[in-house]
């Protein structure tokens, strides 16, 4: 992959993840508090814990920091799939908001 593919994916998906912070909290009442500084979101929830979104360019990765761990993702011509378990991303990032709010939320490509 090339460095513009690999920005061209990566900035699909931080602007996936600030659209669907804005779809969630207009829908539901996990108040999700997502700040954007160039490549990394940090989003803040009521209960005081973050996610993390930074995206690591000279490895072509995204990151994901939460409670759970740190999670590193390469896209496979597809989808972003973290590098040790196979596990894609926004499933990922869905689960991890879903436990800081105890409320079912969904993240997804755009």
């Amino acid at each position: 992959m090339t460095d513009t593919e690999y920005m061209d994916h990566a900035e699909a998906a931080l602007a996936a993840i600030e659209q669907a912070c804005d779809r969630i909290n207009d829908a539901t009442d996990a108040d999700i508090d997502n700040q954007r500084v160039g490549g990394m979101i940090t989003m803040s929830f009521q209960n005081g814990s973050q996610l993390i979104v930074n995206l690591q360019k000279p490895l072509h990765e995204i990151w994901l920091a939460a409670r759970s761990g740190g999670y590193h993702y390469r896209h496979d011509g597809r989808v972003w799939v973290d590098t040790k378990t196979g596990e894609e991303f926004f499933g990922n990032l869905s689960r991890e908001a879903s436990l800081q709010t105890g409320l079912a939320l969904v993240f997804a490509a755009a």
